[in-house]
């Protein structure tokens, strides 16, 4: 693969070389830029298969970098010492980051991801989820992408209503009735999702604040608008209680 290294750290930039010329020899470096112009520059001129994309740089961000395309048509890498609210737009957007200093067998890793084979409109979608949720860190604006085996979702987090763990699957149910199912821990949708309105009121359940109807005391479960009626385990009881009483 034909790549370039985009990094205004030159110490990071020559780390990542030396790994990817000792560890990978089925990437070749092309061209490396230290800047988002110097960037955008060559990125144009060569048109590299993948791309090693710092994200806080001195004239910029890696994400201003990608917004001066129409369409990303190569591979990215995103690397990044430290960006709290870029590592979970990463997560929201289904996109891999590598976090610096980079080692050898996290760029190993990388690098055999990159080679999957991957349709330029899936890829686009994720890229377009990933800049919209840097643009627009607003909670109500926030989208995740889902990814199955047949296609790739990119949702509002307000059409999520609930979801549903089923084993290492998650079952994710739509405002509109519509049911996706994700080979993905509901454990990890939690870590995500906590900060956004998302509640864990059983192992099983993990639901969004805004949709809820009301709490049935006698049974611990919670009715949703939808109507769906959800488990509320008793260590969670009174952690759900104490969110309705500020609401």
């Amino acid at each position: 693969m034909k790549a370039i290294i985009i990094d205004d750290e030159k110490n990071c930039l020559e780390l990542t070389l030396n790994l990817l010329q000792q560890y990978c020899p089925q990437v070749q470096v092309i061209s490396v830029a230290t800047s988002v112009e110097e960037g955008y520059a060559a990125i144009t001129k060569v048109k590299p298969e993948l791309v090693f994309l710092d994200v806080q740089m001195q004239d910029g961000t890696g994400f201003d970098l990608l917004n001066c395309f129409v369409s990303v048509d190569f591979k990215i890498i995103f690397t990044t010492a430290h960006h709290e609210f870029a590592l979970d737009a990463f997560k929201r957007s289904a996109i891999d980051y590598l976090l610096k200093p980079l080692s050898p067998p996290d760029i190993i890793q990388a690098v055999s991801k990159a080679e999957k084979f991957l349709l330029a409109d899936d890829w686009n979608t994720q890229i377009k989820t990933l800049l919209g949720n840097v643009s627009q860190p607003l909670r109500q604006r926030q989208k995740i992408v889902l990814k199955t085996f047949e296609r790739i979702y990119s949702l509002h987090l307000h059409e999520i209503i609930r979801l549903h763990s089923e084993g290492s699957y998650t079952e994710v149910y739509l405002k509109d009735g519509k049911k996706i199912v994700v080979s993905r821990l509901l454990k990890e949708f939690d870590e995500l999702l906590s900060k956004d309105g998302f509640i864990r009121v059983h192992q099983s359940h993990l639901i969004n604040e805004d949709f809820i109807f009301c709490f049935e005391k006698s049974e611990n479960s919670i009715t949703m608008k939808d109507n769906s009626v959800v488990p509320v385990s008793v260590r969670k009881k009174e952690q759900l209680l104490s969110l309705l009483n500020s609401i």
